[in-house]
């Protein structure tokens, strides 16, 4: 087992790893739309903050040696289930592969964020 950190990826927030590499597989922590830099939300909606969310997990599976190419599930957390429409239309653009998904509509996020997704992927 060997933990994962990346700079390129907001460092975690709480007791946890960025991710975990077992074998050939990664498995991501959730990913809230937090800037890397600066450690605020990414501004705008949820089309802007579904983007920050992906740049972020692709930054930690690339640090593992993994792509989001390689991703075989993501679970994904809605603050907002109305909100499923723009999300799908971010989504889609950056997991070509359509990897096995749940989303599901959760009463808050950290920080206030609108979506979070957390990845498992290969190596």
């Amino acid at each position: 087992m060997k933990i994962i950190e990346t700079k390129n990826a907001p460092a975690a927030i709480g007791p946890y790893s960025q991710g975990i590499l077992v074998g050939d597989l990664v498995y991501t922590s959730g990913q809230i739309p937090l800037v890397p830099d600066s450690g605020v939300l990414a501004e705008g909606g949820i089309k802007e903050q579904t983007t920050q969310a992906i740049q972020n997990l692709s930054a930690i599976l690339e640090s593992a040696g993994s792509s989001l190419e390689k991703v075989i599930k993501t679970t994904c957390f809605l603050q907002n289930m109305g909100d499923f429409a723009a999300f799908n239309a971010v989504y889609e653009k950056y997991f070509t592969s359509s990897p096995a998904r749940s989303c599901i509509e959760v009463s808050a996020l950290p920080k206030g964020a609108l979506v979070e997704i957390e990845a498992i992927a290969e190596r």
